[in-house]
């Protein structure tokens, strides 16, 4: 599906300038790029407000945590490599 966009003077030079430093070979792969950027935002975003929505249901059920045990086991978790 083919579309038409305008993005303004300044987005349109940052665009031409990525294009035409080789970093993309075209102005659609750049804006496809930053489409994907937005999407995985927008994923991230929806599964920071539905952890929110779980803590919130869960303290309204009063399953709640001592700030204590929340930093000792904040403390004691191995770092991923």
């Amino acid at each position: 599906m083919a579309m038409s966009v305008d993005l303004g003077r300044p987005l349109e030079e940052f665009v031409e300038k990525l294009v035409t430093s080789g970093r993309y070979r075209s102005r659609s792969e750049v804006l496809r790029e930053g489409v994907r950027l937005v999407q995985e935002r927008e994923a991230k975003l929806a599964h920071f407000r539905a952890m929110i929505e779980e803590g919130a249901e869960a303290a309204e059920r009063g399953e709640l945590l001592e700030t204590d045990e929340v930093f000792d086991e904040f403390l004691t978790e191995t770092p991923a490599e």
